[in-house]
């Protein structure tokens, strides 16, 4: 016999998908932030000071911050996109996000681990491809995810052609 559901009951499911809501961004934050910390393992060194770079380059204070921000945008942008709950799409679209997230971390182990311009550059071109992509994914799903993309896809795309200007100097 179906029954309304009583007050309390309403109350509880709230809780409930308020409770999933934030383990869900929590869960987004901590799989952004693993791959940014695994990534700020590999600190400039001597190496890079002594590259050749155009006059252009920002100063080291700058990448922190606006890391910080790049992140935090990407992680609520991904929880955006599974609390959407589109189906087949957002799935596709979070496993983009995964994927673009390894390539993210895996550059800063090339240009600064590994010291390689140029497999940091075949890494960078792949990782701006794979945020076009999820871009356009996460907008078809939800346009904030999308927005909050945007900046990422910008600060990287500056990223690719500095990554390819250090190349061509050295």
């Amino acid at each position: 016999m179906n029954r309304p559901m009583e007050s309390q009951e309403l109350i509880n499911s709230g809780k409930h998908t308020h409770r999933r809501a934030f383990l869900g961004l929590l869960f987004w934050l901590l799989v952004t932030f693993a791959v940014a910390g695994f990534g700020a393992q590999f600190q400039p060194s001597q190496w890079y000071r002594e590259l050749a770079k155009p006059e252009w380059t920002p100063p080291g204070y700058v990448f922190g911050p606006v890391w910080t921000f790049l992140y935090v945008c990407m992680a609520v942008a991904a929880w955006l996109v599974w609390r959407k709950d589109g189906g087949r799409l957002a799935r596709i679209s979070l496993l983009f996000y995964v994927g673009q997230l390894l390539l993210n971390g895996l550059w800063s182990w090339f240009f600064f681990g590994r010291q390689s311009i140029s497999w940091a550059l075949i890494d960078i071109a792949a990782l701006l491809i794979l945020i076009v992509v999820t871009t356009v994914m996460f907008w078809r799903l939800t346009r904030p995810a999308g927005l909050l993309f945007v900046p990422y896809l910008l600060w990287v795309s500056f990223a690719t052609v500095l990554n390819f200007r250090i190349w061509l100097l050295n």
